[in-house]
């Protein structure tokens, strides 16, 4: 029967030519003579297919069509967040709704809730009490797909947006794995590009560890030193938070021992495996002998060769990516503004503060010496801000970034330092001051707002000097769904002889100054200096001639 309801879905049905035919299906009117509604079944005579008397299941409740473009977890019916899946295809049907591709081998089975974590995989209990404490209700993208993943002890290679939790997909696995393992020293270790970002994930693992006797160390200069003085300091720790240059120092001072770490995190790994810290991850890599060592590679943009590279010292990994490989979340405002020559950055700037906007902002810079300059500019405009680079001391650096968290400041101007991984609460907006280098910088700048769901803004300022890069920018705003200029579309895409060069070395730009007095005198010293850099090459060329003869 239910089959004929389908073919005959949308016909046309006479009512009065078949109404006694109605009334069979039809009980009795009741006393008032209003008519019964109709019954779901049919008489035991006319059921040609034994539909008499069988029990029909409990039909789901339509979903207001004002959803249907909502967030994911408006799909999920609460009742199964809980429940395992129950077949491929409904595996296939969650992860396409929640946008995450897979690549690999018996790939594990994401989560739809952190009560799963407890009830198919044995996590403590305290793990979930302190997500609830710490407000997390429910697991993002990454986290549904990369802690199953990293569980079942796979090496992994994970590439979602900046903000949405690839944090916590890591240190929930690393939680599990060190809880139910025997204590023996260091067994997970989580290696960041800076000290920023690696105290900022020591805070998440304190938080995460209330209540349980999990130790973790984050290495700076005054905990190596205490453990070099009481070697046995080293035994009572499970978990290493560090930078890669402090971790190679430990190990060839003999003050970290790796031999028994089981689970290698590289956070914002296209960072790491980049030629300035490679030879410090070979170094680590190196120093992890355990058998069956597990590697994970988290980061927000994931280029090609990276992945190349990452699978030379990787065994079978699984691949995630969520969204758009190399994209920024859809939260995000992105704006392009055109200032004409180096000049108009700073008129721009005051023109948008004096008509208000809304803070904390992050501003950034190519440099440490720009940084200085427009800190110079702005603060005598009235305006509570701060400039944080690697010029400053570390208790200096710690200072500003607890004043901006607290909101005691109001602009943060920041260098690259800054641009990676740091995750300050309801930044509304990021200004690009100097045009990023390459998509990885601006998709890791203005990744400081907009985050775990949050809206954003970020404003790129462009010159004429930038338009040979702005086509990389285009790309990545095109890709995350803004609207672009059609004449922005059809610019060229840079050589990679100039992606080379911008990478390189950022572009030569004038002081940022609207004193001329100021900035003729830093043209002057600039001068000066290569002058002087000419007439030493020139009195070594001729002292080498007269050696010579």
């Amino acid at each position: 029967m239910d089959f004929f309801k389908i073919l005959g879905a949308g016909a046309k049905f006479n009512k009065e030519r078949f109404k006694e035919d109605i009334s069979v299906f039809r009980p009795a009117q009741d006393a008032e003579h209003q008519p019964a509604p109709v019954v779901d079944t049919v008489p035991k005579e006319l059921d040609f297919f034994g539909d008499h008397g069988r029990k029909k299941p409990a039909q789901a409740s339509a979903v207001p069509a004002s959803q249907l473009s909502g967030s994911a977890s408006q799909f999920i019916a609460k009742e199964d967040d809980h429940a395992p899946f129950k077949s491929e295809a409904e595996v296939a049907a969650f992860l396409k709704r929640h946008r995450i591709k897979v690549w690999g081998t018996d790939v594990p089975h994401p989560i739809k809730s952190f009560e799963m974590l407890c009830k198919e995989h044995g996590f403590q209990p305290f793990v979930l009490r302190n997500l609830t404490k710490f407000g997390f209700a429910q697991p993002t993208p990454i986290q549904m797909q990369a802690v199953p993943v990293a569980i079942h002890r796979r090496d992994l290679i994970a590439n979602a947006p900046t903000g949405s939790g690839k944090t916590l997909a890591f240190l929930l696995s690393i939680l599990h794995q060190v809880h139910s393992e025997e204590k023996q020293g260091f067994r997970a270790v989580v290696v960041s590009p800076t000290r920023e970002l690696a105290t900022q994930i020591y805070n998440h693992l304190q938080n995460l560890t209330t209540g349980r006797r999990v130790r973790v160390c984050l290495m700076t200069k005054a905990s190596a030193a205490q453990q070099a003085q009481d070697p046995a300091l080293r035994q009572k720790f499970d978990i290493l938070v560090t930078t890669p240059l402090r971790l190679v120092h430990a190990i060839q001072s003999g003050e970290a021992d790796l031999a028994h770490v089981r689970t290698l995190v590289l956070d914002e790994a296209d960072n790491l495996m980049e030629a300035g810290f490679l030879e410090q991850v070979d170094e680590i890599l190196a120093a992890c002998t355990a058998p069956g060592l597990q590697i994970s590679l988290f980061s927000a943009t994931m280029p090609s060769n990276v992945e190349q590279m990452a699978k030379t010292i990787m065994k079978d990994p699984v691949r995630i990516i969520v969204g758009t490989q190399n994209t920024v979340t859809e939260a995000i405002d992105q704006k392009l503004v055109f200032v004409g020559q180096e000049e108009g950055k700073l008129i721009e700037l005051r023109n948008m503060i004096a008509g208000g906007f809304k803070p904390p902002c992050l501003i950034f810079v190519q440099s440490i010496e720009r940084a200085k300059e427009l800190f110079h500019e702005l603060v005598y405009e009235g305006i509570n801000v701060e400039a944080i680079h690697s010029e400053r001391t570390q208790v200096q650096r710690n200072r500003i970034v607890q004043k901006f968290r607290s909101g005691e400041l109001w602009v943060l101007i920041c260098t690259e330092l800054m641009a990676r991984g740091i995750d300050f609460k309801g930044v509304n907006l990021v200004i690009n001051y100097d045009f990023p280098q390459t998509a990885q910088s601006y998709i890791h700048r203005i990744g400081r707002t907009g985050r775990a769901g949050r809206p954003g803004k970020a404003i790129t300022y462009f010159t004429k000097d930038d338009a040979p890069h702005l086509k990389t920018v285009v790309n990545v705003m095109r890709a995350s769904g803004c609207d672009v200029p059609e004449w922005m579309l059809k610019l060229r895409n840079p050589s990679k002889r100039d992606k080379k060069k911008a990478k390189r070395a950022p572009a030569a730009r004038d002081a940022i100054s609207t004193v001329p007095a100021y900035d003729a005198k830093r043209q002057k010293h600039k001068r000066q200096i290569v002058e002087q850099s000419k007439a030493k090459k020139q009195r070594l060329a001729e002292a080498q001639d007269a050696a010579d003869h």
